[in-house]
């Protein structure tokens, strides 16, 4: 028990210091090194735009979401996703989880994403050769349970960045959570914080920092109709974003993401999301853009579970996810 509270102080140890002592420069997560850091982690929190810090979940990804929410269900359990992004960009990943019984259930997984190739040219203009670019990422994390219903976990990151040959750089990250089932109500309780660390290593003369991230997350499962909803804080460590003239409501929604899931049975399931600073940073029309919207299906075939999930980026077009998982 000793053990336990020390592991639960450290995590929210944590969550404080990002509170209350985040330098404002954390807060522009867009301009921060690493982006393959700041990914949805599946199709299934990708169709409920990125709402997934309480959502419970029995797959290895949840690694990615919340440490906490790995549990014994994630044994011999592997995962592979997929995202088909804008113009040559794609990414995925893959995870495996096992539980070690009183020890803890533990994953580990690796993130990628690739940039494409590009024409390298001397000054004059003339293409001399072609170079790539990529992020990577290798995560390893636990989580036990403290009280009935109440578990903390933690994982850890080390990323590295490649432009050519020549350039990279790494850095090495933890994420921290706790989430609280309280399956007798149907609803949960989630909150994280994600990416604290250091860079050990910036490309070029340029200074990289991590995409730390505070969030806080509620679920319900609705008594009388099959909708699981989900409502997630993000970004909470500061809170910006918006018009210079936006009032309080306009400032929360900036860090908010909704989302709904209808789960007709544990085979088929129909899902939506959106996040308000997607759609205001995205949009064109004045009206009708469904930028920052997102939906997607899940479907179970014996042990074989598909997840896929679009999100709108407006005129730019729209994210295809695919997310593969099954017991080993």
């Amino acid at each position: 028990m000793h053990l336990h509270r020390i592991a639960l102080s450290f995590c929210l140890l944590l969550i404080a210091s990002l509170t209350l002592g985040a330098p404002s420069a954390q807060a522009q997560i867009e301009n921060s090194g690493f982006p393959v850091l700041q990914l949805e982690p599946s199709a299934r929190t990708a169709a409920l735009a990125g709402s997934a810090t309480a959502l419970l979940d029995n797959g290895s990804g949840a690694l990615f979401s919340n440490p906490a929410l790995l549990t014994a269900e994630a044994d011999g359990r592997i995962e592979f996703s997929y995202l088909n992004h804008l113009s040559d960009i794609d990414a995925g990943w893959v995870a495996y989880g096992k539980d070690m019984g009183e020890l803890g259930s533990f994953g580990a997984g690796i993130r990628y994403l690739s940039f494409g190739q590009f024409d390298e040219r001397n000054e004059l203009g003339e293409k001399v050769g072609s170079f790539s670019a990529a992020d990577v990422a290798l995560t390893v994390g636990g989580a036990r349970t403290w009280k009935p219903g109440l578990r903390y976990g933690a994982a850890l990151s080390i990323m590295h960045a490649s432009i050519a040959a020549s350039s990279n750089a790494t850095g090495i990250g933890l994420d921290a959570g706790l989430v609280y089932d309280d399956s007798e109500n149907r609803q949960s309780f989630g909150v994280s914080v994600h990416n604290v660390g250091t860079v050990l290593s910036s490309i070029g003369e340029r200074s990289d920092r991590l995409p730390a991230d505070l969030r806080i997350g509620y679920t319900r499962t609705l008594a009388h109709l099959p909708l699981l909803v989900s409502v997630t804080g993000y970004r909470l460590h500061k809170m910006d974003g918006g018009p210079d003239d936006a009032g309080a409501i306009a400032r929360i929604l900036y860090h908010t993401r909704f989302a709904g899931e209808f789960q007709f049975s544990e085979s088929f399931q129909i899902r939506f999301g959106y996040d308000h600073r997607r759609h205001d940073q995205l949009k064109v029309k004045s009206r009708l853009d469904m930028a920052g919207f997102s939906t997607g299906l899940g479907i179970r075939i014996s042990r074989f579970a598909f997840d896929y999930a679009f999100n709108s980026w407006s005129s730019l077009g729209g994210l295809h996810r695919l997310t593969i998982a099954s017991s080993i």
